[in-house]
């Protein structure tokens, strides 16, 4: 079947609020290639086959849904769980193991949006 994942468009209510966190989450999550885009910010994963992108829609509120990533090590998510604190992202829980072989960090962007990064031993 091939790749399975294409690309996320995420709406916020305020694309300035989220900016400075995005623009440090998505390029330590592997999406290093910003592209000039008018109204969204996005960047697109070194290969190009996947990408993550933003951009505002007043009136949109965050709601439970979770966006997950895959991290690199366990060391990898206990750094980004210090680039999002000081990205101003809220902590839910983590990182730490949550099952055998499953360690996680849960959290939420400026905006309320629900992400998580993990990694599987």
């Amino acid at each position: 079947m091939g790749k399975i994942f294409s690309h996320i468009d995420l709406r916020v209510p305020d694309l300035a609020a989220v900016d400075a966190f995005y623009r440090a989450l998505l390029p330590a999550l592997g999406f290093t290639v910003e592209e000039d885009i008018e109204g969204w910010l996005q960047f697109r994963s070194e290969d190009g086959s996947e990408f993550f992108g933003i951009t505002g829609s007043p009136g949109h509120l965050a709601n439970k849904n979770r966006i997950a990533f895959w991290g690199e090590s366990r060391a990898h998510i206990d750094r980004i769980a210090e680039l999002i604190i000081k990205h101003g992202a809220k902590n839910i829980e983590g990182p730490g193991p949550y099952a055998d072989l499953y360690y996680a960090l849960f959290f939420e962007d400026p905006a309320g949006t629900r992400l998580e990064v993990t990694f599987e031993d």
